[in-house]
């Protein structure tokens, strides 16, 4: 790390310094956690702001630079940030998961240091400890493509660039949703759809949400950091054309709306080509019991004169119709990634598959309380996190290894075990996972660490057979997966980044109930070139506390 500043420049509305190096620059942020009241659907309730702002302020970097956050924890719980869809390659430290991080502890702060290393896209932030998550604390972490790599469309005017966060939302504080999951119960269905913090009304009345200019072409930054609800965007009068898709630029098709489901981002470019006036955006639950939940944000053309139509665009109806929609999403292989060489120079169906994993979701009751699981096991995070445990060489005092089996059993899963869930990978494996879904409800998987190629999404019962309806030339290179009921996912990717990486449910509720596990992938050289020590400002809990720290990896 350079020691040398050059200039530094400040943000004061979010706590964001940039800093000019004689290396790949260095953005900094102050972030200040704390609880606040606000009423997104009329009710006053204890929300978590950073930096007094709800959602959270947005972090804008290019590609390679290394993001420096300092997050102060002045709520009463631990906390920590984690970084959706940023690889942090060779970097788990900064992951911000229970299994490679202690939480920040309340009254204190810990400094993530992460670099946003060859990656371009559309990605979020959001809690993972407890159920924070459904308080807020979320917000939006773009990732430019540098200006000396062609990107396959023309890119919008900075002022043209716009996130929009859709999200279920409950009424109960965090800490009243979590005693319910640990009563045994479900957090059943939300009490409302959030656009940007807020729910909105169809009087055609109140400010925009964003003030759009004739004739100019914008991008919209769309991302669900929801609990549990896939929901349907789209905007009333303008078609939206996509051009990435969780890091990845893809075919540009045309829609009228998009399913989002849980963890997932899209950007689309939006042309003000309709009469000046004003217009709805509008986000709608999908696969809920009962009518669709709704939220609507006004967007106003400059100088234009006009409410909104009260007639708001229906959204779809179906999983079919979902399914449907994600078999035309589609890869550009012409375009260039982070780096100047095209992205479908990786010719992922050509390499032979060295392990594949059966990974079966289920819901079950342990102790009379509800539990999901994967192949029978429901994780539980130990109080030193595993990848401590390894580091310190100490594994076997806090978890075995492969408790869980890579196929589920024959029978139906009825008996669940909890247990820390580690698998051990093999460094540099080219692995085929299957993701299955027995259950009646719509499921997302996210895998950390890496991006994947989602090769199929089908309903049935997933069978080696099944491999023949793989798109093996141009499936999008992305992070996270849906599953439809009585339906399957197949994704293809090489375990080339070493350290410990969280597969979990996207739907918090599952993911804190034990529907998650960690893959180590291990390098035996202990070096430098293909993982990193852990940081010196890391915060040591469990059982490495009073231990020596170990010999540091070298190059």
């Amino acid at each position: 790390m350079a020691t040398t500043v050059l200039v530094f420049l400040l943000c004061l509305t979010t706590g964001a310094f940039t800093a000019v190096r004689g290396e790949d620059p260095y953005l900094y942020y102050t972030w200040n956690i704390t609880y606040g009241t606000i009423s997104p659907l009329g009710v006053p309730q204890q929300v978590i702001l950073i930096n007094g702002q709800f959602p959270g302020p947005t972090i804008n970097s290019t590609t390679n630079n290394n993001v420096i956050v300092n997050v102060f924890n002045n709520i009463d719980e631990p906390f920590l940030l984690t970084w959706s869809g940023i690889q942090h390659r060779k970097n788990s430290w900064q992951d911000g998961v229970l299994g490679t991080m202690c939480p920040i502890v309340p009254g204190t702060n810990y400094t993530y240091h992460f670099q946003v290393k060859d990656q371009i896209g559309t990605y979020m932030y959001y809690p993972s400890t407890g159920l924070h998550r459904a308080a807020g604390a979320f917000g939006g972490l773009n990732v430019h493509s540098r200006s000396v790599i062609p990107i396959p469309y023309t890119l919008p005017l900075e002022n043209d660039d716009f996130y929009v966060l859709i999200n279920d939302w409950y009424t109960k504080s965090h800490s009243e949703l979590r005693k319910l999951l640990d009563s045994g119960r479900t957090l059943a269905r939300p009490q409302g759809i959030l656009i940007n913090g807020q729910s909105g009304k169809t009087d055609g009345k109140g400010e925009p949400l964003f003030t759009l200019k004739p004739g100019r072409t914008y991008k919209f930054r769309i991302c669900n950091p929801g609990l549990r609800t896939s929901l349907n965007f789209r905007i009333q009068g303008h078609n939206m054309k996509l051009v990435e898709m969780e890091g990845s630029h893809v075919v540009q098709n045309v829609y009228g709306s998009l399913d989002v489901h849980v963890g997932q981002c899209y950007s689309v470019l939006v042309k003000a080509d309709q009469e000046p006036k004003d217009y709805y955006l509008v986000a709608s639950s999908r696969f809920l019991k009962g009518e669709p939940l709704m939220a609507t944000a006004l967007i106003r053309y400059e100088g234009g004169k006009g409410p909104a139509s009260p007639e708001l665009p229906e959204g779809p109806v179906g999983w079919a119709w979902s399914l449907n929609q994600f078999r035309t999403f589609r890869w550009n292989l012409t375009a260039s990634a982070a780096r100047p060489n095209p992205q479908g120079s990786y010719h992922y169906g050509e390499i032979n598959i060295t392990q594949t994993y059966k990974f079966v979701s289920s819901a079950n009751k342990v102790d009379g309380k509800l539990r999901y699981a994967i192949n029978g096991v429901s994780h539980v995070n130990p109080p030193t996190p595993p990848k401590f445990a390894e580091y310190y060489g100490v594994p076997e005092q806090v978890f075995k290894y492969d408790v869980m089996s890579i196929t589920p059993p024959a029978e139906k899963i009825t008996q669940v075990t909890l247990d820390t869930n580690i698998r051990n990978v093999t460094f540099h494996d080219f692995v085929e996972i299957i993701f299955e879904n027995h259950e009646n409800t719509i499921q997302s998987w996210k895998v950390d660490g890496y991006s994947f190629f989602a090769v199929a999404v089908e309903p049935g019962t997933w069978t080696p057979e099944k491999r023949k309806n793989y798109n093996l030339q141009d499936a999008v290179s992305r992070h996270t997966v849906q599953v439809f009921p009585k339906s399957w996912a197949a994704i293809l990717l090489t375990f080339d980044n070493a350290g410990m990486w969280n597969i979990r449910s996207e739907l918090t509720e599952r993911t804190y109930l034990g529907q998650q596990l960690y893959i180590s992938v291990y390098s035996p050289r202990r070096s430098l070139k293909e993982e990193y020590n852990l940081p010196d400002n890391s915060p040591l809990c469990g059982i490495v506390v009073d231990m020596p720290k170990p010999e540091p990896y070298n190059l």
